[in-house]
């Protein structure tokens, strides 16, 4: 009874890990950027994705783990980031948690 207990609890802990892992490359966003709004703590940048969706990126340096991980976008910039994504009325939005690249 106690290895099928075992068992068990290491399955579901398999399956947490694997679910955390694949919903990494869903919180992923890149594409070039098209304009950029400044605010108190960072700016809003508007990434166009090849498939030709617009994401509104929130980048802050409390978000992105202090300064040295900060790094303020350009127009044309070719940007990967990762975050939060959730959807407010037709407008897709990214909390910037960690910024992958930026070309």
């Amino acid at each position: 009874m106690k290895n099928l207990i075992k068992i068990s609890f290491l399955f579901v802990l398999m399956t947490f890990v694997a679910s955390c892992a694949c919903m990494k490359d869903k919180n992923t966003v890149s594409g070039k950027v098209e304009s950029i709004e400044n605010g108190k703590d960072g700016y809003t940048a508007k990434i166009n994705t090849a498939k030709n969706e617009v994401y509104f990126a929130t980048v802050s340096i409390v978000n992105v783990g202090g300064p040295e991980n900060f790094k303020r976008f350009k127009e044309g910039d070719e940007v990967s980031v990762q975050g939060e994504i959730w959807k407010a009325e037709n407008e897709n939005h990214i909390k910037v948690a960690r910024i992958i690249s930026v070309k």
